[in-house]
């Protein structure tokens, strides 16, 4: 009775391989469903061995189609020349990897079951396609003398197959059940990136009882292994029989790749209105590992495909059925490689951008092409061009980095276009970052910690800096910022780099942006009353990490408004419609050059320029010394030896432009008067109470003060309307009263209420 109950597991197992219609069945049903449930072997990605009529039908088919794959990629050639062979070339050259581009499979082979093939169940052929290249690329080596001196076939490696095609990519909020194991194609930014870690391709396995090896192929993705549950070695009399799930793995023995999870998010511009972006799971392995750094703008190709959480929420514990979607990666193109690795520009191009850098007036053309539907602004309109191009990175010989980025500051009235030319400046730099002062935070600015749910090990996000690392971040409204998060832009618009100590993680992120910011005054608009320090309301600290800082008010002439006005009514009846697509070449050439001059020319400062510079900064801080000796105050903006750095970046950028590698005399001059015009204007700009008073002005100031303490008790308040009105009755000038108001504020001894509406005197 005991060798009875011995065979009772196997005969059980037996039964089961039996009867192939039900196999079939369940493997079409039940394949990757039932992970952890039932432990079954003999999968559908690799049937191995012909056991009913269907699966040796299957066989033929598969080897066909293996056959086709070999043909198309030896003898695939384009018809434009027939006789070059790019698939054999790239295998002989990267015998690695190969990138098959899916139209090509469909012009090689017309009655396109090839390609539908991959598209339909892309898990099954991708492994036959990648078969196929493996044994295209042993023929194609020579035969090597082995250590006897005997000729041997060489050694090849696996090859990866990557795909691309020309289609567009799908929405991410189309997936859905029906593309499952189907190929897909979507675009987004990629927002983390996971460790690289090790995933088994074939599992060893050893039985604890008879010491049996097996080998069990894993399934690719992030799907596990299926072990099978007992061992089919036949027990000979005496020995014990191996008990149900007898095996253990082998982890030595057993094969890996590299494998990474990455989390791509929609493009800002794809997500509807009053929606959050979506994320994705993307995972990557073997040659696609380690090649995308967070903030990456990717489109892939990939296998749309399910997977068993791990940690399931406490909703889905007992749900066998229900699984999480993720997109197992065959194909990567970045969109864009502007800031990152050399872009490929054609020869055409290089030759139009070196025809136009040679032009007398490159300077002004760029100029005119700056936010061209902004009237007047022609200073601004340069420093922006100026901040597109940038200035040049140095590092020193004791490996100190000098930063080459161009930080601007729009400081003023509301309807100035300030936030029009952010969106431009957005629109237009090769990689650009747009964020408000009120919604972000100091984190989200610089870079959070998160703690990953699955794993529970913490990792970094980048911010708008990080993001925008080669780029230009654009903070609107950047008085309206809370103080400690303005304080951590100060590392990255300096030092170029952000330094995070938290939760274990000390490691420093290089953010090398320009920042182009704007703000208005505090009282909300620029009050010409007022001093400098009052309308420029922020730290001294800031404004020196700005090289330019404009002051841009809203003057009312009548023949400036009138040309404002027909300027703008132009443009909105000669506004094409939404989606015209000429504009865009226009802004794409501007974008494309830009690019071309930040890669190739990195300027430095001729010898005349630089003591040329030398002199006038001298001569500018004598002004201010004797300004502030004049005042008694120091200046609302700072000139320090940061403001000489940014003429020198100005210089080399404006060099920049037109493809020069010295900045001469001519780029210096020009520099220092865009600074005169917006940083020393900024400095210089508000009344000073001590400007040309005349001594019968003073007088009547000192008047009107001892008429305004005589009207106002200490600790009254009376509107500033009304006190005014009472002392211009008894024959005082409003402006001398004004400029008393003003004087006895900075004093202290009144204080404004309620929007300046109201005057509160102290003691």
């Amino acid at each position: 009775m005991q060798g009875w109950t011995e065979k009772i597991p196997r005969r059980r197992t037996e039964c089961f391989r039996e009867r192939p219609e039900k196999r079939e069945h369940r493997r079409f049903k039940m394949s990757g469903w039932d992970e952890g449930a039932v432990y079954y072997s003999d999968q559908a990605q690799f049937p191995h061995g012909a056991g009913a009529g269907t699966d040796s039908e299957q066989a033929a088919s598969r080897h066909t189609v293996l056959r086709k794959f070999k043909e198309f990629i030896r003898n695939f050639a384009r018809q434009n020349e027939p006789n070059v062979f790019p698939y054999r070339e790239s295998l002989v050259q990267n015998p690695k990897f190969l990138l098959v581009n899916l139209s090509d499979l469909l012009t090689y082979d017309k009655d396109q079951d090839l390609r539908d093939l991959l598209r339909k169940n892309p898990s099954d052929y991708l492994p036959l396609f990648e078969t196929a290249a493996a044994e295209v690329n042993a023929n194609l080596k020579s035969r090597v003398a082995g250590e006897t001196g005997e000729m041997e076939e060489p050694q090849t490696g696996e090859v990866q197959i990557l795909l691309k095609s020309d289609e567009d990519p799908v929405s991410m909020r189309s997936l859905g059940a029906q593309y499952i194991s189907k190929l897909v194609k979507i675009s987004g930014i990629t927002i983390a990136a996971s460790r690289t870690k090790a995933k088994a391709t074939y599992v060893t396995l050893l039985c604890k009882n008879c010491k049996n090896v097996k080998v069990v192929p894993c399934r690719p993705g992030l799907g596990g292994a299926i072990v099978p549950r007992s061992c089919d070695h036949v027990a000979q009399m005496g020995e014990t029989p191996c008990p149900i799930d007898p095996w253990i793995v082998v982890p030595d023995k057993s094969k890996y790749v590299d494998q990474q999870t990455l989390k791509l998010q929609e493009n800002p511009e794809d997500v509807p209105t009053g929606e959050l972006p979506r994320n994705m799971l993307l995972s990557v392995d073997r040659h696609l590992v380690q090649t995308i750094v967070p903030g990456t703008r990717l489109t892939i190709m990939g296998i749309y495909s399910i997977f068993q959480a791990a940690k399931s929420s406490t909703s889905h514990k007992g749900a066998v059925a229900v699984r999480q979607p993720y997109i197992r990666v065959v194909g990567i193109e970045e969109t864009n490689e502007a800031s990152r690795g050399p872009a490929n520009f054609t020869t055409e191009e290089i030759e139009e951008f070196k025809k136009f850098a040679s032009e007398g007036n490159v300077y002004e053309n760029i100029c005119s092409k700056i936010a061209p539907s902004i009237f007047g602004h022609e200073n601004v309109k340069k420093a922006v061009a100026c901040l597109l191009f940038g200035g040049s990175r140095k590092t020193l010989p004791d490996g100190v980095k000098l930063r080459g980025d161009i930080n601007v500051l729009l400081l003023g009235d509301p309807s100035t276009a300030k936030s029009q030319f952010l969106k431009f400046v957005e629109k237009t730099a090769p990689v650009a970052v747009y964020t408000s002062g009120k919604g972000s935070s100091a984190a989200g600015l610089t870079a959070s910690v998160i703690r990953d749910n699955s794993t529970r090990e913490f990792y970094l996000e980048g911010g708008a800096m990080v993001l925008a690392d080669g780029g230009v971040v654009c903070i609107d409204e950047f008085d309206k910022m809370r103080p400690e998060d303005r304080v951590a832009i100060h590392e990255a618009m300096e030092q170029q780099t952000i330094s995070i100590a938290k939760a274990g993680i000390t490691t420093v992120l290089n953010s090398r942006t320009s920042v182009l910011a704007a703000a208005n005054p505090p009282s909300g608009r620029y009050d010409d009353l007022k001093t400098a320090q009052d309308n420029i309301d922020l730290q001294t600290t800031i404004l020196s990490r700005f090289d330019l800082i404009f002051i841009v008010k809203d003057i009312r002439m009548y023949s400036q408004d009138k040309n404002i006005a027909s300027h703008i009514i132009r443009v909105h009846a000669s506004a094409t419609s939404a989606n015209d697509p000429r504009d865009t070449k226009e802004d794409n050439w501007l974008k494309r050059y830009i690019q071309y001059c930040r890669t190739m020319s990195q300027p430095r400062l001729s010898d005349s320029a630089a003591t040329l510079l030398q002199e006038s900064y001298v001569r500018i801080r004598q002004d201010m010394r004797r300004q502030a000796n004049e005042t008694g105050e120091s200046t609302a903006v700072p000139i320090t030896v940061r403001q000489l750095e940014a003429i020198v970046r100005l210089s080399e950028s404006l060099a920049k432009m037109r493809l020069s590698n010295v900045a001469n005399d001519n780029h210096v001059q020009e520099a220092i008067r865009l600074f005169n015009n917006s940083t020393m204007d900024a400095a210089k700009s508000g009344i000073n109470q001590h400007i040309n008073l005349t001594p019968e002005m003073a007088n009547e100031i000192k008047q009107a003060e001892s008429q305004i303490k005589r009207r106002m008790g200490i600790g009254s308040h009376l509107s500033e309307r009304r006190l005014i009105d009472d002392l211009t009755r008894m024959g005082l000038n409003e402006s001398i009263v004004r400029r008393a108001l003003i004087i006895m504020h900075q004093r202290d001894e009144v204080e404004y209420k309620r929007e300046r509406r109201v005057i509160l005197r102290k003691a």
